[in-house]
C-alpha cells in the first residue's frame, strides 16, 4: 500500500500538507525561522504520528478488551541533538491511564502489543533513536 501526500508552498515559510483522511494540515516555522507560527513544526509532527500511532492501537485494544478506562494520554519527551541534520536520538514516552477501575495487566499489555508489535511509527522511530517507555496508572 502507498500513502500519497502533497505538501504546497503558502508563501514565506508556511506549506499545507494533504493526508490520505481528507484532513490537510499547515506547517510553519517560528517567528524566530522566518514563519509566523501558524502551523505545525515537522519534528514535533512526528512525536505526535508516534503518539498517535501508539494511541490507536491501544484505544482499539482497550475497546478489545473491553476494559475500563476513564482518560488515557501520552507524554513524550524527546532530545533533539545539537548537530544538523538535528533528530530526535532520544524519545521517552509516557502512557498515563485514569480510572477508578483500572486493570493494570491488561492495560500493560495493550501497551506492550502496541509498542513491540502494531505500532509502524514506532518501529521507524527504532531506527534512529533510542526509545523509553513507560506505563503509569492514576486512580480517580
Amino acid at each position: 500500500m502507498t500513502n500519497h501526500i502533497t505538501t504546497t508552498w503558502l508563501g514565506d515559510m508556511k506549506f499545507e500538507s494533504t493526508n490520505p483522511s481528507g484532513h490537510n494540515l499547515f506547517i510553519d516555522a517560528g517567528e524566530e525561522n522566518g514563519g509566523k507560527s501558524e502551523g505545525y513544526r515537522p519534528k514535533a509532527l512526528m512525536l505526535s504520528s508516534l503518539a498517535g500511532c501508539s494511541g490507536l492501537d491501544v484505544a482499539a485494544l482497550i475497546k478489545k478488551m473491553k476494559l475500563n478506562v476513564d482518560d488515557f494520554k501520552i507524554d513524550i519527551e524527546a532530545n533533539l541533538t545539537e548537530e544538523h541534520p538535528k533528530y530526535y536520538d532520544k524519545v521517552a514516552m509516557h502512557f498515563h491511564f485514569y480510572g477508578d477501575d483500572l486493570h493494570e495487566k491488561k492495560l500493560q499489555r495493550a501497551v506492550d502489543l502496541s509498542i513491540e508489535k502494531y505500532c509502524g511509527v514506532m518501529e521507524m522511530f527504532r531506527q534512529f533513536s533510542e526509545l523509553t517507555i513507560e506505563t503509569h496508572f492514576h486512580k480517580k
